[in-house]
């Protein structure tokens, strides 16, 4: 008990400081919780919603979210609407135009990723804050797949509430991600779990304090967040006469992950002949990118995961999403420090095999 009552605010203080010092704010504005899911969960539940109001999203939005709000909105009466982005990216302006096309004097709130889970694009979200403001429209990003894929920089971006993991591109523990507040919202934003609510060591009351005890639960992976981060800003580029990229940090894993992707995104498109949503620019694609499949690529039978993805994992120990948007099949490729080229290639000859096979059985 002596870590829980006298230590362990200040572990955490300090975790929270290296934390926000990654992604450009001030610690004190970030609550840790589990993941991006609970922080969006949170401002659901804290966010002022009445009937007649709005709730703007868009049709590349995580599943969980929208279910999120959709549910939050049925209970107080609001409207989730969901605005249809430009089927190809080409600017962020188009992008911004398409999002407020829908948004109205009833709009309170929207909610955006940072970079979408089903499709990988990196939205324009400096732009879609910017825009908000000028409206008076409190903006909710949704960043699982945002730090260290791209850079994060919180107070810049001006939003009112941003959710994230950080055991994705990160790579710290399961369990590890945080919430961040804008100081004006912060004393609506309670965590869902009811617990004492104080401050365990007696010191001066602070919103953080719900967060930072949730009963005897162990805070392990958010001590050790401050480890993660360190280990890709001491990053040094690989040795050899091929790279071209930046010396050291985490501009090295970033370069990396990309010129993966990258090289993903033109083998399968020289596979299928098929264009991706986005243009060959690390502006609209960092360390994962959506490929679209042919047609021969069935409708899945469940919910969830694709038929062609099981394939690809009992046949050829291969895990990528197959991702099914807008009635076509995207297969998601990722690409982090423990893949090279030979991880891609194997990819692609294991798509090349399914889909002639595809192809013969129609």
């Amino acid at each position: 008990m002596d870590f829980f009552l006298r230590q362990m605010e200040d572990h955490l203080d300090t975790a929270r400081g290296g934390l926000g010092r990654f992604v450009g704010t001030a610690g004190r504005h970030l609550a840790f919780v589990d993941n991006a899911t609970f922080a969006m969960n949170v401002v659901a539940e804290g966010f002022p919603l009445e009937a007649g109001d709005e709730v703007l999203a868009n049709d590349h939005e995580y599943g969980a979210v929208l279910r999120i709000w959709r549910k939050r909105c049925q209970e107080t009466g609001a409207r989730l609407v969901v605005s249809s982005l430009p089927k190809r990216f080409q600017s962020a302006d188009e992008v911004v135009a398409s999002l407020f096309a829908q948004a109205t004097s009833q709009t309170r709130l929207i909610v955006v990723s940072h970079i979408t889970s089903p499709t990988a694009v990196v939205l324009p979200v400096e732009a879609i804050c910017r825009e908000a403001r000028s409206r008076g429209i409190a903006v909710c990003i949704d960043g699982p797949h945002a730090p260290a894929a791209v850079p994060v920089a919180i107070d810049r971006l001006g939003c009112d509430f941003y959710c994230a993991s950080l055991h994705k591109w990160l790579s710290a523990p399961f369990g590890s991600g945080f919430l961040y507040v804008h100081p004006r919202w912060q004393q609506r934003m309670e965590p869902t779990i009811v617990s004492w609510g104080n401050s365990l060591s007696g010191r001066p009351g602070s919103w953080l304090d719900p967060y930072n005890w949730l009963g005897t639960r162990d805070p392990a992976a958010f001590l050790a967040v401050p480890a993660a981060i360190e280990y890709l800003q001491t990053l040094e580029a690989p040795p050899g006469p091929d790279w071209s990229g930046p010396a050291t940090g985490l501009p090295v894993f970033q370069h990396y992950s990309h010129a993966l992707v990258q090289y993903a995104r033109r083998r399968i498109v020289g596979l299928t002949g098929l264009e991706p949503m986005v243009p060959d620019d690390p502006a609209w694609y960092s360390t994962m990118i959506g490929l679209p499949l042919p047609d021969c690529v069935p409708e899945p039978d469940a919910p969830h995961a694709h038929q062609m993805q099981h394939e690809l994992w009992r046949r050829f120990a291969i895990e990528v999403p197959i991702v099914n948007w807008h009635g076509r099949r995207y297969v998601r490729v990722s690409a982090h420090l423990y893949n090279d080229l030979t991880d891609i290639d194997r990819l692609v000859d294991a798509l090349d095999h399914l889909l002639r096979e595809l192809s013969a059985s129609r």
